[in-house]
């Protein structure tokens, strides 16, 4: 993928395009509030970075930014965003599939890596790997031209009673989170039936792979079904 600007491009550079990027799926355009939330830095910080990618002359913007209405990524700044978020995803695979990492683990060694990997690093991991297009938590990997799938996911929390599918995405990858779904067997791949809901909208319950366990709504809106046709 597209490599230029490396001298421009730091860690904590890398780190806030990838999170306008994610940010930007939800929210656009983002705020520096939610931007340093995400981030755990100040917000003088954040806005620091902003202007400096915003309004450099020596190299072409990476953000758009519109004071007190927030920032976009710029093609370019969405090209990088992007190259970053299919190192970490492919290391995350190769930490599981390769080298043992349970899934659980790989993000925190994928994020100290994602940065470092070289060009050609990546193209014999995603060849090892078979050239693979989703990562463990069933996240798409951006393919080398940047573009990524298009898909109908839902989460469980929007699903009716009765809805049956197959698990094929979990967006919260805090460690806690990931043990506590690979115990119910809610991983990637598992068939799942939405059961029912409790009246006042706290909890689901679901049969998965045939066993029943009832899950609260937070925990339900970070996992993805793809819906029995």
């Amino acid at each position: 993928m597209m490599s230029d600007y490396q001298d421009f491009r730091t860690e904590a550079v890398e780190d806030l395009l990838k999170a306008v990027y994610t940010l930007q799926r939800e929210d656009d355009p983002v705020s520096t509030t939610m931007l340093a939330k995400s981030l755990d830095i100040s917000a003088p910080s954040v806005t620091d970075m902003i202007k400096r990618l915003s309004e450099s002359k020596s190299h072409p913007p990476l953000l758009e930014h519109r004071p007190y209405h927030g920032v976009r990524l710029t093609e370019l700044g969405e090209k990088i965003a992007l190259e970053v978020i299919r190192h970490h995803r492919l290391l995350e695979l190769y930490l599981s599939q390769k080298l043992g990492y349970s899934w659980d683990e790989v993000h925190s060694e994928a994020e100290r890596l994602e940065h470092v990997i070289s060009e050609q690093l990546e193209a014999r991991i995603a060849a090892a790997l078979g050239n693979p297009s989703l990562d463990p938590h069933g996240d798409p990997i951006p393919a080398l031209d940047g573009t990524l799938p298009i898909n109908s996911r839902q989460s469980l929390a929007e699903l009716p009673v009765g809805t049956q599918g197959t698990t094929s995405r979990i967006t919260d990858q805090a460690s806690e989170v990931l043990r506590y779904l690979s115990g119910l067997g809610l991983i990637p791949g598992a068939p799942v039936t939405v059961i029912a809901r409790s009246p006042i909208g706290d909890t689901v319950t679901l049969s998965v792979a045939g066993a029943e366990h009832t899950i609260s709504e937070t925990v339900a809106r970070s996992v993805q079904i793809e819906t029995a046709s």
